[in-house]
């Protein structure tokens, strides 16, 4: 199939699709006439990589979890042990995005928000920029 096809089924778009092959996630084949030619293999492939990605696995982690899911021997404690890992990144992010939430929160609550030009908002911002 070409790359329109291979996109449609696997809801990514093309561009990203050369990306992959660009970078050696995807390999298909070409047609004689140099087009790349998708199987449903490849396409699997793709919806693989789409639902990590959407999960947040970055393409290094994608291309070790390629690799795990390509090794019948696995064992599914190392895939495991990559989505813990992964878990971990997102409570940790968590932790950091309440902490700016909390931050931006007071320094709303703190500024009058009417007419008058001194902002409490403005002078932490400014007061970030000169340390």
């Amino acid at each position: 199939m070409n790359i329109g096809t291979a996109s449609k089924q696997s809801s990514l778009p093309a561009k990203t699709i050369r990306y992959y092959e660009d970078i050696d996630l995807i390999r298909p084949a070409r047609a004689e006439n140099g087009y790349r030619d998708y199987s449903e293999i490849d396409v699997h492939r793709l919806r693989f990589l789409q639902r990590s990605r959407s999960l947040g696995f970055t393409i290094d982690e994608c291309r070790l979890l390629l690799s795990l899911y390509d090794d019948e021997n696995r064992a599914s404690a190392d895939v495991k042990a990559i989505a813990k890992a992964k878990i971990a990144e997102v409570d940790r992010k968590i932790v950091e995005l309440e902490g700016l939430k909390d931050t931006l929160s007071a320094l709303a609550q703190n500024c009058h928000g009417d007419e008058r030009p001194d902002c409490p908002i403005m002078d932490d911002l400014a007061r970030a920029h000169e340390e």
